[in-house]
Parts: C-alpha cells; sequence; structure tokens
C-alpha cells in the first residue's frame, strides 16, 4: 500500500478471466506498429536495444494503458501513455523494463519542470521514497554478512548514541535487526513529511526522539516485537543508526560503498543535499493540483526509509542482481543464502525490504515508494526474469504507474498483474450515503465521498488523487484505479461504523472518525 509520504506496498497478484485475456490480446495485436507520442521519449538508456521487436513492445506499452480493473461487460479502451499522462496531471514519467534478466529498454517522457519546459531523460533524477527501504535492507544484510551487525539480537545490544526505550512491550519481547526491516518490530512512526530545503533539517537522534526541529512523533515501541506487521518508517531510521553505527560512515557514504557501487548504481545517492550538477538532472516535484512543491523538493534526514535519488535504470540494476542471486548464483552485493533470507516472508506479506507474493513457481518481489511530489514502483519476478521500474514526479503518479504496469504485464506476458475483470451493480444514493464520511486506515485519514451515484475513496496511503468505488453488492465495493476491494459494516442506524480494505493477502481496517 503506498505509505504515507514514504510508500505503498505493490498491488496483489489479479485473476485473469478469459474475456479480458481474449480482450486485452486483441488489443495489442492491433497496436502493434509504434507511434510518435504528443510527449516524445527523450533519450535511452546506453545500451538499449534497439532491434525491431523490442522497437515494437515499446510502441504497445506506449498505446495501450490499462485500469488494473476493468468492469464486465464495459467496453475497454486501451488508452496512450501521453494521454494519461495529460489525465492524471503527472508531467514525466520514466520508465525501465526487464526482460530475460537484463534491462532491455528505459526511456523517459514529458517535462521534469513545466516551468522551465526541461524535457525528461532517462538518465534524470527522481526521489525513490520508501523505495529506500529495499536498498538499506540489502545494506543491513551485507553489514550482517561481513559479521558487523546480527539479526536476531537485541537492538539495544548493537546501539550506543541511542537505545531503543525499554517498556513493557520490550520486556516480553525484544526489537531485532530482523523485525526492524520486516515491520514487525512494534515500532511507531508510519512515515515523514520531508523538509523544505530552506528549513532546518534535524538530525537523526532528533528524528528518532521527536526533538524540534523534528516534524514527527518520536520513535518508540508500541506493541510486543514479533506480534504483529505494522509498517514503520521510524523502525528504518532505528536501523539506520545501527548501520551507521557498525559500519563507522555516514549513511549516504556506507551505502555508496556497501550496494550503490558494486551494483553500479553510478546515477544514485543517498546524500540529503544534491551536488550542484546532479541538481540540473533533478526533477521538480508536484501536487496533485501541479504545483510545483516550494524549493522543487523536500529534504528527507530519514535516509534509510526515503532519502534515494535514483533512476529506473539504476533500480532495475538492483532488481536484477536480486534475481541473480535468487537463481543460485551470489550477486554483487549478498550471498544467495542471504538474498533466499531477504525475500522469505516474515510477518505480513513482507520480507526484509520488499513486499513478497507468491507467484507460479516462484515470486514477485517489490516496493513502491511515495515523497511530497514524487511516486514510484519496483517489480521483479525471481523465475522469469522480467520486473520493471517506474517513477514519476507527481503526487497523482501512483494511478498512472498502475496503468503503465498493466500495460507492461500485458505486452510482456506475465503471470500476474493484468487487469483483472470484475462485475459492478447499479449505484444507489442512499447506500452511498450511508458509506461517505471520514475514517481512520492504518493511522492515516481517509475519506469516502458521495456526489449523487457515484462514490469516492480517498487517502494518502495511495496518493492524492480521488478513486471511484463501483458497487458489487449493498456493502461491497471495488475500484478500478487499484485492484483494492472495500467492504463497509454497516449497522442498524444505516451508518458505516468502519471498513476492510483488501488489497493482495492483506486486509486492513479502517474505522470512522466523527
Amino acid at each position: 500500500m503506498q505509505h504515507a509520504a514514504t510508500a505503498s506496498t505493490p498491488p496483489s497478484g489479479r485473476a485473469r478471466s478469459l474475456q479480458v485475456r481474449h480482450v486485452v490480446a486483441a488489443l495489442t495485436l492491433l497496436l502493434l506498429a509504434p507511434c510518435t507520442l504528443a510527449r516524445a521519449p527523450a533519450d535511452a538508456a546506453p545500451g538499449q536495444d534497439s532491434a525491431p521487436e523490442v522497437q515494437a513492445r515499446i510502441a504497445r506499452v506506449e498505446q495501450t494503458l490499462l485500469t488494473p480493473v476493468v468492469v464486465k461487460d464495459a467496453p475497454i479502451q486501451a488508452m496512450r501513455l501521453s494521454e494519461r499522462m495529460a489525465f492524471h496531471n503527472v508531467p514525466a514519467v520514466s520508465i525501465a523494463v526487464i526482460n530475460n534478466g537484463r534491462v532491455e529498454w528505459a526511456r523517459a517522457y514529458g517535462e521534469l519542470d513545466t516551468g522551465k519546459h526541461t524535457p525528461a531523460q532517462a538518465g534524470s533524477l527522481f526521489q525513490a521514497g520508501s523505495i529506500s527501504k529495499p536498498v538499506s535492507a540489502m545494506a543491513a544484510l551485507r553489514l550482517v554478512e561481513q559479521g558487523k551487525l546480527s539479526l536476531d539480537v537485541d537492538a539495544n545490544t548493537q546501539l550506543h548514541a541511542w537505545q531503543v526505550p525499554a517498556n513493557q512491550f520490550t520486556r516480553q519481547s525484544p526489537v531485532t535487526l530482523r523485525r526492524l526491516l520486516n515491520h514487525s518490530a512494534g515500532m511507531t512512526v508510519h512515515g515523514f513529511h520531508g523538509y523544505a530545503r530552506d528549513e532546518q533539517v534535524p538530525s537523526l537522534l532528533q528524528v528518532l526522539e521527536g526533538q524540534a526541529p523534528a516534524n514527527s512523533d518520536p520513535v518508540r515501541v508500541e506493541s510486543t516485537p514479533g506480534s504483529t506487521w505494522k509498517y514503520s518508517g521510524g523502525g528504518y531510521s532505528v536501523a539506520q543508526l545501527m548501520m551507521i553505527e557498525a559500519g563507522k560512515q555516514p549513511f549516504p557514504e556506507l551505502l555508496q560503498a556497501l550496494v550503490l557501487d558494486p551494483l553500479e548504481m553510478h546515477d544514485s545517492t543517498f546524500a540529503l543535499t544534491l551536488p550542484p550538477a546532479w541538481q540540473t538532472r533533478a526533477a521538480t516535484a508536484y501536487h496533485s493540483d501541479g504545483v510545483a512543491v516550494v524549493g522543487n523538493w523536500h529534504l528527507y534526514p530519514e535516509s534509510a526509509a526515503a532519502a534515494l535519488w535514483t533512476t529506473p535504470a539504476d533500480l532495475a540494476r538492483f532488481v536484477i542482481d536480486i534475481q541473480r542471486a535468487q537463481s543460485g548464483t551470489s550477486g554483487k552485493v549478498l550471498s544467495s543464502a542471504m538474498t533466499s533470507t531477504m525475500l522469505r516472508p516474515e510477518l505480513g506479506d513482507y520480507g526484509l525490504g520488499l513486499f513478497i507474493n507468491k507467484v507460479g513457481e516462484g515470486i514477485r518481489f517489490g516496493h513502491s515508494g511515495g515523497t511530497d511530489g514524487f511516486r514510484a514502483q519496483v517489480y521483479g519476478y525471481t523465475h522469469t526474469g522480467q520486473g520493471v521500474v517506474v517513477m514519476t514526479n507527481s503526487d497523482n503518479g501512483g494511478s498512472l504507474i498502475d496503468e503503465i504496469v498493466a500495460s507492461v504485464a500485458t505486452v510482456y506476458g506475465w503471470p500476474d498483474l493484468k487487469p483483472v475483470e470484475k462485475a459492478a451493480i447499479a449505484a444507489d444514493p442512499a447506500t452511498n450515503a450511508a458509506v461517505a464520511g471520514a475514517y481512520q486506515l492504518l493511522g492515516t485519514p481517509a475519506h469516502v465521498t458521495a456526489e449523487g451515484d457515484r462514490l469516492y475513496f480517498q487517502s494518502d496511503l495511495f496518493g492524492a488523487a480521488r478513486m471511484e468505488l463501483l458497487a458489487q453488492s449493498k456493502s461491497r465495493f471495488f475500484m478500478t484505479a487499484s485492484d483494492m476491494t472495500v467492504d463497509f459494516q454497516v449497522g442498524a442506524d444505516n451508518k458505516a461504523s468502519g471498513f476492510s480494505l483488501q488489497r493482495g493477502g492483506s486486509t486492513y481496517e479502517a474505522t470512522r472518525q466523527e
């Protein structure tokens, strides 16, 4: 799910109905010829395959965007990337597609800055948000393999400048690095808001204590470690301190040495302030209304959770190294055994830094990310050598990313993530009025709005855009913009007290706010 100001879970595996498969197949066969986009792609990545069949696949991806869910018996219309960028008000998008264990192509579209009309290029930089977490987790696991950290001892035995405050929960079970990386350490602070470039930025210790100028709460243990899964950017800040102290280097330099340099991610950095030469390549971040973030982007001292600047091609190298290591040949960073540990679900559908979904004979791993004005998504398959990375410079980017992924999944014959078909019933304004209201979902506000016979869902967990809810029954609704189902609990007073949101194999409960 999209995690406020830092990340989202990947969408679930999607069932493939026979009718949808036939329609999608027909669409892609009709749209083989390349087209000229209104927003033409900028430079290709070095070494891009220019073979005609690759160019044909690129053209099909650009022309056959589909929503993750389609309505049964409703016309299915493939959409052009340029049109969907305009519809979602997303200035720039950058894409890298992995096929047969290599980056088959990387392209960028649109403008990094709408005022300056700076064209996006494949080497343009975007904030990765919570995709910082799996990259940081890989670095932490390398420190484990180097014998500098332990996965399963009490974190306080590996912390020196700061300690996890003891309470009734830590006395039952300790916080450990494994649990921190898995979001099962019982830690608070879901996500981070970032800081304007002219604001004073707190130190990591001030972030952990919630002390000024930090704009987030103190990081504390609020449930028994190891008992439940709850997303916590705060937990990754604890892991960040552990890594700095074990590696005896500032975090940006440590991650450069442990992960970025070995993987030849030369267009990536965890630096809090971008070097001047890199700033000219950086995308400006945009709110959902198209207004630029003040100062062009925010700063994130919570580096392990949210600070990575990168490109889709660089993140594709990260994905490919995991794929190779999982296949039995140790990667450039982790051994095959440690990679298997990273990809093994602990609590929730989450391993150590990555969301995990069982797909056929293997797994799909991934993560999404969001900072103010940026949205991104990464997926990889262990058994097919396929994957994709999409990065955008808008709070509206999540819905566009889902449509791009559906297109890539269809064109490349992925085992899942293709559009799923669902049946809808006629809208009922009375039912819509009963479920409309303000809710609290995973500690984040969510709003359900009724407008006549239409119903809309909105939460920062999934970006700023409203998503229409279509009725399957009096209490169950689904969205086409994302493969999510919402079940409302409606009482005798004909008013919803809460809802359950299903996405993938997980269910998230929300309560109504009076």
